[in-house]
């Protein structure tokens, strides 16, 4: 009598996916241990065994609204213009990482102002009497910066005396 014992076996695996596993035909989207019970090539059981570690693909979403540009920490990158921005990696399980900039700009106003007056010009709450470049800062209707240059000429008044000697009628 020949006789042969065959065995029972068993075998463990470890992995960690993102968002989801497939194994032995069946879709996996939580961390856990799974067991698979079949028949090995000898007729016997076969048991598997998963250790299965689910990382997510994560995101990240930022809203801004700022005046002229933007430096996006995540890049250092400086943006002067609307839109939508994305920048994708890899996380250090292997799983993507997304980050989304969604920018709106406002823009601050710059303008000038040419005036002449005689004596002194009064501009904003302020009285000036002598020519010159001045400045005003404020805020626009957006909630940015508004700069408005006034270059000023200031005229002097004049005056002269006339001495004629007229008999019966003068025009002047």
């Amino acid at each position: 009598l020949i006789l042969m014992i065959n065995t029972s076996t068993s075998s463990t695996t470890n992995e960690t996916a993102c968002n989801s596993y497939t194994w032995n035909g069946q879709t996996y989207v939580t961390s856990g241990t799974y067991s698979w019970l079949g028949t090995n090539a000898n007729g016997c059981d076969s048991t598997a065994t998963l250790n299965l570690t689910i990382s997510p693909v994560t995101s990240n979403l930022t809203l801004k609204t700022t005046c002229d540009d933007y430096t996006w920490s995540v890049t250092s990158q400086t943006y002067t213009t609307n839109g939508t921005y994305t920048y994708v990696t890899t996380s250090p399980n292997g799983c993507v990482h997304t980050d989304s900039l969604i920018l709106m700009i406002n823009n601050s106003s710059y303008s000038n102002v040419n005036d002449t007056s005689c004596t002194n010009y009064t501009w904003n709450g302020q009285t000036y009497t002598t020519s010159g470049t001045y400045s005003w800062i404020g805020t626009n209707t957006v909630g940015c910066d508004s700069t408005v240059t006034l270059n000023l000429t200031i005229n002097s008044p004049t005056s002269s005396t006339t001495n004629e000697l007229a008999c019966d009628s003068y025009n002047w």
